[in-house]
């Protein structure tokens, strides 16, 4: 992977209605719950239908009166003896009369209690209780980066990432296409893969959560044959100033060094370049007039 050549100064060279139903999944539900004149059985009374609705969060809430003189009111209830709620402050319709409808948005978990401000006392309470929506786990995949160029043979470690806002990770499981290379149940989150050949390749990482769901993250890599290192053009600058051009593979990275004699065994790095096209244009600004020696090596790969 090595090439040495002797150059000099001298060189030439959701939202829809719904009523007591579930909602489609992803969307926001809206469930009607009817303000007095009919009770569940059909029956003229001063309730709320139905008394208690269950919701997920981000769902709305719709009351439509069929009663006059009634509210629907966010509160807890009073004190003994008292004939009245205490309001919450969370939502409040007023006393109105048929027709009408309110609307409330439950942004936030949690068990909702309300009433009508004039028929508390006689038991026209209600409640809505909203159940948090569980969110899927993240995962992200740390190495190697996406589009990342690896020489043959390729091998390093795919590692990945992940958490839950809402649950657990109770695992993740690695792909190289369709084929599962592990399934890891605990952090960190690692599996080896040694000797690509040269092609190109996705790998995912799938986390898994306690309630079931799921996320991915991919990548895709390419694995490459080195060319041969060939360094030519070489240009001289006066005062200092000398150039040549070199082979490479886009995406592998380069040592380029220089020495003042081959028997010496030193040799001074003068960058480490990963490669965006080929030939590379190499300019060495600080070049002395003497003769010296260049070579180009490629690195091996950087990914762990």
């Amino acid at each position: 992977m090595n090439a040495i050549k002797r150059f000099s100064r001298w060189a030439g060279v959701m939202i829809g209605t719904m009523i007591l139903t579930g909602a489609l999944s992803g969307s926001a539900a809206s469930v009607t719950v009817f303000v007095g004149n009919t009770n569940l059985s059909g029956q003229a009374a001063d309730v709320f239908v139905p008394p208690i609705t269950n919701i997920n969060m981000g769902d709305q809430v719709v009351w439509v009166w069929e009663g006059t003189l009634h509210s629907t009111t966010s509160g807890t209830n009073g004190v003994s003896g008292d004939d009245n709620g205490v309001p919450s402050g969370l939502w409040d319709s007023t006393l109105v009369g048929r027709p009408h409808s309110f609307t409330n948005v439950f942004s936030s978990a949690g068990s909702f209690l309300y009433f009508c401000e004039n028929h508390f006392s006689i038991g026209m309470t209600g409640a809505v209780n909203v159940a948090a929506v569980a969110v899927p786990p993240t995962v992200a995949i740390t190495n190697p980066v996406n589009n990342a160029t690896f020489s043959t043979p390729a091998s390093f470690t795919l590692t990945a990432t992940a958490s839950s806002s809402s649950g657990t990770v109770t695992n993740v499981q690695f792909f190289e296409g369709a084929a599962s290379l592990a399934n890891v149940p605990t952090s960190p989150y690692a599996v080896p893969v040694s000797s690509l050949g040269a092609a190109d390749y996705t790998f995912s990482a799938v986390a898994s959560d306690n309630s079931g769901l799921t996320s991915t993250d991919s990548v895709t890599i390419h694995v490459v044959t080195p060319v041969p290192i060939i360094l030519s053009a070489p240009q001289f600058l006066p005062p200092s100033d000398f150039r040549f051009d070199y082979t490479a593979n886009p995406g592998l990275t380069y040592l380029v060094q220089r020495t003042s004699s081959l028997s010496s065994g030193s040799w001074t790095i003068l960058s480490t370049n990963m490669a965006a096209g080929s030939p590379v244009l190499f300019d060495d600004p600080a070049a002395s007039g003497n003769p010296g020696y260049y070579r180009v090596r490629l690195q091996p790969n950087s990914s762990p």
